[in-house]
């Protein structure tokens, strides 16, 4: 019975999601309904000091990662600058090859900082005319998005800024450059079964006579309001979330040491601030502003007087998004204390190596909540200990801990309920009987290559 309470929660959380309601008011509902079934006294006491606290503390540490990455998103867009990547990238291929221009555009945007669902508006009216003027489906639109922005680029390359790569940081210490060669060698499995994959379906929709189709009056103009920068100028901001990024990694544990006594003149007592907890975020965080500063004062221009305007719906977008987030990562830690999922996590612990059982537990809380951020803070939430236990006494890195467990929540996360997989499709104009298929092909390549890199630690000790 305790475990058919936490599926019934899960399954009610899912439901009404996946029907188009806010997570932030149904999560909560969800999770006190457990817990009345569980024990209903425990409902005030288990709302005020586990759900609100937990969801409190998710928007403590990655409020401003949501919010920074919104703003620069957007003002990539409103410049021009993802315009005149995009372009680039289809002068440079040409348009037979839109596939691949789309997906590596994509990846080139959210592996910059961009937020995945800035990087579906921003990419979707450009990859829409490229596959118009090559006489690809539109069908397979989707999926190649998805492929440049929902899978490797977000978890499984090295440095990357989205919140799935930063979360592990903080329950393993260690930064968002961890694994480097598993994260990229896994990035390329990924995009070359991808791609091939996407290139075999084109392939056979031309052998078959089947073109773009008919969604002319439901696509977006392919234009812009804004000149055209150079590609060189437009991709720097990209670039500089990287670099500042990789250097602060390694330069802030040498200004602050370990711990950080702050001591302002109106604190009663000195806080010691863990610097390694939080080095993946700070370092995030200053890339990112480097970034916007760049193109505030390059494309200030088509910006004038525009950053009121452009800036307001970005930080409801990211307040929408990090709120979302924290109310399942409330919910996940009301669940993971229900007896229910201790006989779940119990029965996960079987499984006797301890990437096994990480990237299984991941994948599978994931899948369920259709949220790689939500199904990892959970999973971490409740058994980072234990996953940093088993790898100790196996003599598993962290940076491989870390490495695994990202790749494993951007896996089963993408199935039909997942926010950014119906995002997508209502962006595109396609529905999940038309396009959902090759988006679930990409999403069997993502949850492979985590257990890929696992294999590839233990055949050859790479990191």
């Amino acid at each position: 019975m305790s475990v058919l309470i936490v599926l019934a929660a899960l399954a009610g959380l899912i439901i009404t999601a996946y029907r188009g309601h806010s997570v932030i008011l149904f999560a909560p509902i969800f999770a006190m309904a457990a817990v009345v079934l569980t024990l209903p006294a425990a409902v005030a006491p288990a709302y005020s000091s586990l759900f609100m606290a937990k969801m409190a503390g998710f928007v403590q540490s990655y409020f401003p990662v949501f919010l920074l990455g919104a703003i620069f998103g957007k003002l990539m867009e409103v410049s021009g600058f993802a315009h005149s990547i995009v372009q680039a990238m289809i002068r440079f291929f040409g348009a037979q090859r839109s596939i691949a221009v789309i997906a590596l555009t994509a990846t080139l945007l959210t592996y910059g900082g961009v937020s995945v669902f800035v990087v579906v508006f921003a990419i979707y009216p450009f990859g829409a005319a490229a596959f118009r003027a090559a006489g690809i489906p539109k069908r397979l639109l989707p999926a190649t998005i998805a492929l440049g922005a929902m899978t490797y680029p977000i978890d499984a390359l090295p440095g990357s800024p989205q919140i799935q790569n930063i979360i592990p940081t903080t329950f393993f210490g260690t930064t968002s450059w961890a694994a480097p060669v598993l994260g990229f060698s896994g990035a390329a499995f990924i995009f070359l079964l991808g791609w091939q994959y996407l290139e075999h379906l084109r392939r056979k929709a031309q052998a078959a006579g089947e073109g773009y189709g008919a969604h002319d009056d439901a696509d977006p103009a392919a234009s812009h309001d804004t000149a055209l920068f150079h590609p060189l100028i437009a991709i720097a901001p990209l670039v500089l979330v990287g670099v500042v990024n990789f250097v602060l990694t390694r330069w802030l544990p040498v200004i602050y040491g370990e711990n950080f006594s702050l001591q302002l003149p109106g604190m009663a007592k000195a806080t010691e601030v863990a610097v390694k907890s939080n080095l993946g975020i700070w370092s995030v965080m200053a890339g990112m502003i480097v970034a916007i500063l760049f193109v505030l004062v390059v494309a200030r221009r088509p910006l004038a007087g525009r950053f009121t305007e452009t800036s307001k719906p970005a930080i409801a977008g990211a307040l929408l998004a990090t709120m979302n987030t924290a109310s399942e990562f409330g919910f996940g830690a009301i669940i993971a204390a229900l007896p229910g999922f201790v006989v779940v996590a119990n029965a996960l612990g079987a499984i006797p190596n301890p990437l096994l059982n990480e990237a299984v537990t991941i994948n599978i809380l994931s899948g369920i909540t259709g949220s790689a951020a939500a199904g990892l803070s959970i999973a971490l939430g409740s058994m980072a200990d234990q996953f940093v236990a088993a790898a100790n006494a196996s003599g598993i890195p962290m940076e491989v801990l870390h490495r695994v467990a990202a790749m494993a929540a951007g896996g089963m996360d993408t199935l039909p309920h997942n926010g950014a997989i119906i995002t997508l499709l209502a962006v595109t104009g396609m529905t999940h009987r038309e396009a959902y298929g090759p988006i679930f092909v990409m999403t069997v390549l993502k949850t492979l290559a985590s257990f890929l890199v696992i294999a590839l630690f233990y055949a050859t000790g790479w990191v």
